[in-house]
């Protein structure tokens, strides 16, 4: 059968051009360069000009090395080839770097590394049923296309494309029992190179424990050659990975640099979740205004928690609210903990992986991965307003099965690429935001609408 017009390599191909389109943009105005960018730059530098045992020590820059070893790795790599662009990139102690060489390299090296992400989306069109293909054709063009990565990956700075690739090449894998297992390699070497996709493994752990390592007919039947294998393969990727330093003697440091606590609760741009309304709610507590009449026409302005006789934290009074990392003090209301939101995240997923282990499938598989990744947004400790794809994302496979299903992506999908805006700011950059997603929006809303089943 033919692939539908336009093709998902088509789509990545036009993309691209758009993506490369944007490079000057980064030199032109220099309050819209991003931290991230420098944050790369460094690791590079570091991954690069010192030895293994110094990286997760180096702090030079505020922008430590705090992704897992595998990242650092590929930061490595791609530092060897930078060294034949411009090798003053490499020094670590020339901080804010950025010569047109360094942005071109860069910002390259995110359009091609998407290459994985469209290799994965064509094989998850491939391996979906016949009757549902064109579903997930457009599916996989809402993704290759999304507003969100344009945002984070290509104005910003990232390489969400990259590790989502790696993602849905693992959910591809995971269809069929012949595979499972290297879908389960490919998601333990992703979190490997990042950490965030930590909140997505209870339900891998769920639908592997229950589809690859228990019987099918009996949940007391283990299949033990299964079990062992998969344990054997994701203990060498952890080794691979975490192996050299803990031969170092650094799983310590590893620790404390990959789960900074330190940091507080929300990050500097508040993700919209329940702890930004939290933080919201204690900022009204404390410095919230009422109107009241008092004797006849003079009307006075008070603070609402000295009315209601809250006890106010003064050491909070300037915290929360300034977008410091590690500043989130609370005047009013109870202080959260990260066992907290450990908790919080915790039962929320439970919810919907106990349907997932009595009602195993792969869409049901989908489902629960992507409120996994929901509860960990709403809860979770110093969530990234960028972490919302995080649920997009896996959603998106999954939108077009019937309409009740479109009915909350789209409100999602709305809120969720808005929410990114702020990680723009400049006004050169809102037109570009702006347009794409409002355009991206109408035409895959429209689309979804058309193919999702009653």
């Amino acid at each position: 059968m033919a692939d539908p017009y336009p093709t998902v390599t088509q789509c990545a191909v036009v993309a691209a051009a758009l993506k490369v389109l944007l490079f000057p943009a980064y030199l032109l105005t220099s309050d819209s360069k991003s931290t991230d960018f420098e944050v790369h730059r460094n690791w590079l530098a570091i991954t690069h000009s010192l030895p293994l045992k110094q990286w997760y020590y180096e702090t030079t820059s505020e922008w430590t090395l705090d992704y897992p070893p595998f990242f650092a790795y590929l930061e490595y790599g791609l530092s060897q080839v930078a060294a034949y662009v411009d090798p003053a990139m490499l020094d670590v102690e020339r901080l804010g770097y950025d010569s047109w060489a360094t942005v071109f390299f860069q910002r390259t090296t995110v359009v091609v590394a998407e290459l994985v992400l469209c290799t994965a989306l064509i094989a998850f069109v491939r391996s979906t049923p016949v009757i549902q293909r064109q579903s997930a054709h457009a599916a996989a063009l809402s993704i290759m296309l999304s507003p969100g990565l344009l945002i984070i990956d290509h104005i910003h700075f990232q390489y969400n494309g990259f590790l989502y690739g790696i993602l849905i090449w693992s959910l591809v894998l995971l269809r069929d029992e012949s595979t499972m297992l290297m879908g389960a390699i490919l998601f333990a070497a992703l979190l490997c190179m990042k950490h965030i996709y930590l909140y997505l493994a209870p339900a891998y752990f769920v639908y592997l424990l229950r589809t690859y390592c228990l019987g099918k007919k009996s949940i007391f039947h283990i299949r033990l050659g299964n079990t062992v294998k998969l344990g054997l393969a994701v203990m060498t990727v952890f080794a691979l990975a975490f192996g050299p330093f803990a031969n170092l003697g650094q799983l310590d440091q590893l620790r404390h640099r990959l789960f900074p606590f330190s940091r507080g609760l929300c990050h500097a741009y508040w993700a919209p979740n329940i702890w930004a309304m939290y933080s919201f709610t204690d900022r009204v507590l404390l410095q919230g205004k009422i109107d009241f009449l008092l004797r006849g026409s003079l009307a006075k302005r008070i603070a609402v928690a000295p009315i209601l006789n809250f006890k106010i934290n003064d050491s909070a009074l300037q915290s929360v609210t300034r977008g410091l990392v590690g500043d989130s003090t609370f005047a009013v209301l109870p202080e959260i903990t990260p066992k907290t939101t450990f908790v919080l995240t915790l039962f929320f997923q439970c919810i919907c992986l106990v349907k997932l282990f009595f009602q195993t499938s792969w869409d049901t598989f989908i489902g629960a991965l992507t409120l996994c990744g929901y509860a960990s947004f709403l809860f979770g400790w110093h969530v990234h307003e960028k972490a919302i794809l995080l649920v997009i994302i896996p959603f998106s496979l999954l939108a077009l099965k019937d309409r009740r299903y479109l009915g909350a992506f789209r409100p999602l999908a709305v809120a969720g690429h808005v929410s990114l805006f702020p990680l723009l700011f400049t006004a050169a950059e809102f037109p570009v935001k702006t347009t794409y997603t409002i355009a991206w929006l109408i035409l895959f809303l429209l689309v979804f609408d058309r193919l999702a089943p009653a």
